[in-house]
């Protein structure tokens, strides 16, 4: 969550704009878990040391210390490489409660080629929807077919 305050201008020039991280605080019977204990737990799933997560994301392993104490919040940048180098998405990190997603998703994976789509005829997208289709019930059978044996 951020809060953008406008900084004191004493001049003509156009004001700048200060972004402030808000620290959540604790709503209700549960602990919202922070960006701090986000990290901590990803890197332990990931059996890394802290110098380990640094190396990964160009940081310094004191830096880890601190984003895991919450004595820092990570850049944008930073968060950006975080998500990255555990494969969950930005909101994950940010958001109580968000979903843990893959930083990319599959939609992502297609873009280029769902960009391009209005250029076929419709006999094509319907081949093309059809197809999608076919695949999808071919992979839920088979997870079906998994989980029977």
């Amino acid at each position: 969550m951020f809060c953008n305050d406008p900084m004191p201008n004493h001049t003509n020039a156009r004001p700048e704009m200060r972004t402030e991280w808000l620290q959540q605080h604790k709503t209700g019977d549960t602990t919202p878990m922070a960006l701090a204990e986000r990290v901590k737990q990803l890197r332990t799933e990931h059996t890394w040391s802290q110098g380990d997560l640094a190396q990964r994301i160009d940081a310094d392993p004191a830096q880890i210390s601190r984003y895991e104490n919450g004595r820092i919040t990570p850049s944008a940048d930073a968060i950006i490489r975080l998500a990255q180098t555990f494969n969950v998405s930005c909101d994950y990190l940010l958001v109580d409660n968000a979903p843990r997603r893959p930083f990319t998703s599959p939609e992502d994976a297609l873009g280029p080629q769902l960009h391009h789509l209005n250029e076929l005829n419709p006999d094509d997208l319907e081949l093309i929807t059809r197809f999608i289709d076919a695949l999808v019930t071919k992979t839920r059978l088979k997870n079906l077919t998994n989980t029977i044996n």
